[in-house]
């Protein structure tokens, strides 16, 4: 946990609780959190699940990692100090989300598995749900329409995750979905067939 800079601070709880919250929405909150390399598909999975989620009469919402480095956490850079509190920020974010009983698709590269395990670790049980979206950095580049990949094999952005930085790929997700095959309606299949079958989505 962060140690408090701020002194003279109280906790204030809301008179509503979660599981009032979960009962007018018909579901229960839950972060999915999608970690991959830069190209696997996380956004468009994540993108795709929520409109899913959201058609079937279900609140969910996507919190992207380029969407929150243009405003949250628009003064941080990829260094490795820099990635640790663009997630743990996020995570926060993301639990706020959760508590509101809203299943928020989490987009991040969050290549630190530590970092991944910090966010888990301020989550109440099964709120933290962590999805591979494995790919090879192969097939990654073969889909990169932003040329990030070309760039970065060029030297020319630092700290590119799967070239120049390390991925460390989740020991025990919850989900994997294999997007070197699997396309996007099979995986988010799979994402929203895992949230019916735990009971997410409610009856």
């Amino acid at each position: 946990m962060t140690k408090l800079k701020s002194t003279n601070i109280t906790w204030h709880a809301s008179e509503v609780g979660r599981a009032d919250r979960e009962k007018l929405l018909g579901q229960k909150g839950a972060t999915v959190w999608l970690t991959g390399l830069s190209g696997s598909g996380k956004s468009t999975i994540a993108v795709a699940a929520e409109q899913a989620l959201i058609q079937n009469g279900r609140m969910a919402y996507v919190l992207d990692g380029d969407n929150i480095r243009h405003g949250l956490n628009s003064n941080l850079g990829f260094s490795p100090e820099d990635r640790t509190e663009n997630i743990r920020r996020i995570g926060e974010v993301a639990k706020l989300f959760t508590d509101a009983g809203i299943i928020v698709f989490s987009s991040f590269i969050s290549p630190y598995r530590a970092d991944r395990d910090a966010v888990r670790e301020i989550m109440g049980p099964g709120d933290f749900i962590e999805v591979h979206v494995e790919a090879t950095v192969e097939t990654c580049e073969g889909r990169d329409v932003k040329g990030l990949y070309k760039k970065a094999r060029a030297g020319e952005i630092p700290e590119f995750t799967g070239i120049s930085a390390p991925y460390e790929a989740p020991e025990k997700p919850e989900l994997v979905v294999d997007t070197n095959s699997q396309s996007v309606e099979e995986s988010v299949a799979a994402v929203v067939s895992y949230l019916e079958s735990k009971g997410y989505l409610g009856s």
